[in-house]
């Protein structure tokens, strides 16, 4: 009630668009891959799980990483978006010693475009991945 006497026009900017691709993971609970609203997309943590199979993927922190970016990849192309848009990132290790490992992952695929960013150390992830990460974006 408050935002809307304040903005006004914040009722009409709100339309709220689910993102679905078969490019990446299906959701394993009730949530989206990404909402997009007001020229940004909000993708939902991204683990290691091939979208054909829903398998994790084989390998080390690297190996994770590198799916785990790359379904980001198509969860934002899928929203009109791509790395290169990514404003923040967040994300989720289930051991911060394997930072310098994600690190090298995650410069691979920011090189030139560096978005901000969090990393923060958590106890558990879902599947027991050791990386999840999500992101926040401007779209189309």
């Amino acid at each position: 009630m408050f935002a809307q006497r304040v903005f006004p026009s914040i009722r009409a900017m709100s339309t709220l668009t689910r993102v679905q691709t078969a490019n990446a993971p299906a959701a394993i609970g009730p949530y989206a891959q990404a909402i997009k609203v007001n020229g940004m997309v909000y993708t939902s943590g991204q683990i290691p799980l091939i979208p054909s199979t829903g398998e994790l993927v084989q390998g080390g922190v690297e190996d994770q990483t590198r799916q785990v970016l790359t379904n980001l990849t198509e969860v934002l192309k899928a929203s009109g978006s791509s790395l290169e848009k990514v404003v923040k990132t967040t994300v989720f290790l289930k051991n911060m010693d394997d930072f310098v490992a994600v690190n090298g992952v995650y410069g691979s695929f920011f090189s030139t475009h560096q978005p901000a960013r969090s990393a923060v150390q958590v106890a558990r992830l879902p599947k027991d991945v050791s990386v999840e990460i999500e992101c926040v974006a401007v779209c189309e």
